[in-house]
């Protein structure tokens, strides 16, 4: 199926997505910092990229902004993936260049509805 990179500071998230991922029969490449996330996308250029907001260094929104400007990896789909729930953060991820935006914590359905529908 897809390649997807997920980019999220917390063990337990990147585990949690992980399960969900292969379960589904994806593979799964991860980062936990965004400028990792960043210079992973570009070498391993992923079908879709699952990224938090809240890390150390560059956070989740620069991370996205970063993928959707540069032209070897504009073609990647960002999900965000994120506990900031507020309507004004969804809006300013999807100004970023993010496909879609879901909070935290995420249902398997939801997240493999929204993944097909990105990879479409």
């Amino acid at each position: 199926m897809a390649k997807v990179l997920i980019v999220d500071d917390s063990p337990t998230e990147i585990y949690k997505l992980t399960s969900i991922l292969e379960k589904n029969g994806h593979s799964v490449i991860t980062a936990e910092a965004g400028e990792a996330g960043v210079s992973i996308a570009k070498q391993e250029t992923p079908d879709v990229v699952l990224m938090d907001i809240v890390m150390p260094g560059l956070n989740g929104f620069q991370a996205t902004r970063q993928l959707s400007k540069a032209s070897e990896t504009s073609h990647i789909p960002v999900i965000i993936v994120t506990t900031k729930d507020q309507e004004t953060d969804r809006v300013w991820g999807l100004r970023q260049g993010a496909k879609a935006y879901l909070t935290k914590p995420i249902e398997e359905k939801v997240l493999m509805d929204v993944m097909s529908e990105v990879l479409a």
